[in-house]
C-alpha cells in the first residue's frame, strides 16, 4: 500500500465505486463519463450523473490527479457566439490568448455559453474531469449546475472583462466608467448639454459601470440626470445593431432632442448614426457621437467614429499570465484585480454642441 496516497484520492475511490452500484454499471464507465462524457451514450450519463447528484460526489480528487502534469489544455468560456457584430471584441481576444498559449506550450479550447443546462454541464464535466488545466471566462458568471461550478473543480480560474475579484476570482478588467465619464467631460467641454444613452443589457457588468461613469461626468459638469435620455437596455437586443436602430425611433420622438450620443457598443452607434444621416440630421453638425470597443471599422465609417478602445490583446496577455502564474505557482497570491485602462480615440463623429 501506497502511505503517501491521498486521503482525500481514495474517499474519491470509495465514491466513485458508490456512483457505479447506484447507477448499475462499471467503475471505468463512470470514470470515462467524468473524464470524456463525449465517449459515453446520453442515457448512461444521464442516470452517472443522477447518481453522482444523489450522494454528493464531486471528483475533485480525481480531477487533480488527472491534471498534474497532464493537460496542456485552457479553456475559455465565452458568453455566446464568437461572432459579435462589427465590434469583433472576442475575435480579437482569442487571438491574444491564444497566441500567449502556443508560447507558453499550451492549447486553447473554446467553450460557448448559452445558458442551457445541457451547455453549462459539459462546461462542468470537462473542467471536473481532467481535461483542461485551467479556465479563462469572458465577461460573464461561472457556470453552474446542481451546486457544481468551475470554481468547485479545483481549477485556477481567471475572469476577463468581467469583475469576480469580490469572490475572489482573479480578474482582468478594463476601465469602463472612468473612460466613459472622460469621453462624456469631453463633450461637455465642447457645449454639449443634452445626451442620449443608448444602453445594454438592463444590470449587465458594463452598462452598469458605463452609466454610473456618465452620471460622474454630468454631476461634474454640473448637469442634472435630466440631461440625459435612455434607450435601449432590455436584454433582447443586447449590444446590437437592432439596439443603434430602435434608439432613432427613440430620439426622433423626444420634444427637446440632445444633441450628443453615448452608445455603450460600436455596433449600436454604427446602425444609429447611419440611420439618423438618412433622417436628415448631421454629424456632428446636429449631433456627436462616441461609443465603446473600438473596432478597426470604427475608423473607415462616414464620418469616422469616435470611440473608447478596448485593449484587448494587453488584456489577453495579463489574463494568460495570471493563469499559468496560478498553474505553475509562480506567485504565491495572484493579484486579484487588475485594471489596464481604455483609450479615448477622438474623430470626425465629435463636434461642438450647435448654439
Amino acid at each position: 500500500m501506497n502511505k503517501n496516497k491521498d486521503v482525500g484520492e481514495e474517499q474519491s475511490a470509495a465514491l466513485m465505486a458508490d456512483v457505479a452500484r447506484l447507477a448499475g454499471v462499471a467503475i471505468s464507465t463512470v470514470s470515462r463519463a467524468l473524464a470524456n462524457p463525449g465517449r459515453v451514450n446520453e442515457k448512461t450519463r444521464t442516470r452517472i450523473n443522477a447518481a453522482a447528484k444523489q450522494l454528493g460526489y464531486t471528483p475533485n480528487a480525481m480531477a487533480r490527479g488527472l491534471r498534474v502534469g497532464k493537460s496542456n489544455t485552457i479553456m475559455i468560456i465565452l458568453p455566446g457566439s464568437p461572432y459579435y457584430g462589427a465590434s469583433q471584441i472576442i475575435p480579437q481576444v482569442l487571438q491574444s490568448i491564444n497566441k500567449s498559449l502556443i508560447q507558453e506550450g499550451y492549447n486553447l479550447m473554446i467553450a460557448n455559453l448559452d445558458r442551457e443546462e445541457a451547455s453549462e454541464r459539459h462546461i462542468l464535466n470537462l473542467a471536473f474531469g481532467g481535461t483542461v488545466r485551467g479556465v479563462i471566462i469572458f465577461s460573464s458568471k461561472l457556470p453552474e449546475v446542481d451546486g457544481r461550478s468551475p470554481a468547485g473543480a479545483g481549477l485556477p480560474i481567471v475572469s476577463m472583462l468581467f469583475d469576480m475579484s469580490n469572490a475572489g476570482v482573479p480578474s482582468v478588467v478594463t476601465n469602463d466608467r472612468e473612460a466613459i465619464r472622460d469621453a462624456t467631460t469631453e463633450l461637455i467641454r465642447l457645449g454639449h448639454r443634452r445626451f442620449l444613452y443608448i444602453a445594454g443589457p438592463r444590470g449587465n457588468y458594463h452598462d452598469v459601470e458605463r452609466y454610473a461613469g456618465v452620471l460622474e461626468a454630468l454631476g461634474a459638469g454640473g448637469l442634472s440626470e435630466d440631461a440625459l435620455s435612455i434607450s435601449g437596455g432590455d436584454l433582447e437586443y443586447q449590444h446590437g445593431f437592432e439596439t443603434g436602430i430602435r434608439a432613432v425611433d427613440d430620439f426622433t420622438k423626444l420634444d427637446v432632442r440632445p444633441t450628443a450620443v453615448i452608445a455603450t457598443s460600436d455596433d449600436m452607434a454604427i446602425s444609429f448614426m447611419s440611420r439618423i444621416q438618412h433622417a436628415g440630421f448631421a454629424v456632428p453638425g446636429d449631433l456627436s457621437i462616441v461609443s465603446f470597443d473600438g473596432s478597426p471599422v470604427c475608423e473607415f465609417c462616414s464620418p469616422p467614429l469616435s470611440t473608447i478602445k478596448q485593449p484587448v490583446e494587453e488584456m489577453g496577455r495579463a489574463a494568460v499570465d495570471l493563469l499559468l502564474g496560478a498553474i505553475d505557482q509562480r506567485q504565491e497570491a495572484a493579484k486579484v484585480r487588475t485594471v489596464i485602462p481604455s483609450k479615448l480615440i477622438l474623430r470626425e463623429s465629435i463636434g461642438s454642441a450647435k448654439s
